[in-house]
C-alpha cells in the first residue's frame, strides 16, 4: 500500500540534545578508517582553528538517523519498516560537528512517491546546537521494497 502522500512537509518535534564526545568522534574515525588527526588531537583539531576535535562528515548520519526513527515509527504514516533499505544519504555542512556539541535535530518529511510498486521516504534532518545555531542539514532516502506476490 502507498504512503499517504499528506504526510509530505510534516515536521516531527526537536530530538532531545545529543552531546558529542571525543571518544564516540574517535570510535567513529577509527570504524571508517579515517586517521585524520583533527578526529583524535585537540591539538590538531585547535591548529586548523578548532576549538576541539571535530567529526568526520558521516558521522552525524548516527544522530539523524535516529532522529529519523519518529518518522518511521509513526503508525498514522504505515510505513513497513521490515521492507526499509537506506537508499540514499548527503550532508551540507555549515560548520564541522566539533566536540562538546550539543544536537538536536528536526526531521521533515520532504518527498514521498512510489517507483515500481516500491514507496521512496525523502526525510530532511535539520542539526542545530544547543545555541539554536544551524550545523548540518542531512538527507535520508528510505526505500520501502515492494511486498513479494505469494
Amino acid at each position: 500500500m502507498a504512503l499517504d502522500q499528506s504526510f509530505v512537509g510534516r515536521t516531527y518535534p526537536p530530538t532531545a540534545p545529543y552531546e558529542v564526545g571525543r571518544e564516540k568522534i574517535r570510535e567513529f574515525a577509527e570504524a571508517v578508517g579515517d586517521s585524520n588527526p583533527a578526529y583524535v588531537d585537540p591539538a590538531a583539531a585547535r591548529a586548523l582553528g578548532h576549538s576541539d576535535v571535530i567529526a568526520p562528515p558521516t558521522f552525524v548520519f548516527s544522530i539523524t538517523f535516529k532522529a529519523a526513527g519518529q518518522v518511521v515509527q509513526d503508525p498514522q504514516l504505515g510505513l513497513d519498516y521490515s521492507r526499509v533499505v537506506h537508499g540514499d544519504q548527503k550532508f551540507t555542512y555549515v560548520r564541522p560537528v566539533r566536540a562538546g556539541d550539543r544536537l538536536t535535530v528536526t526531521s521533515t518529511i520532504e518527498g514521498i512517491k512510489s517507483l515500481a510498486g516500491n514507496d521512496i521516504l525523502d526525510i530532511r534532518g535539520e542539526v542545530h546546537d544547543e545555541a539554536g545555531e544551524h550545523v548540518v542539514t542531512a538527507w535520508t532516502k528510505l526505500v520501502a521494497r515492494a511486498a513479494e506476490e505469494a
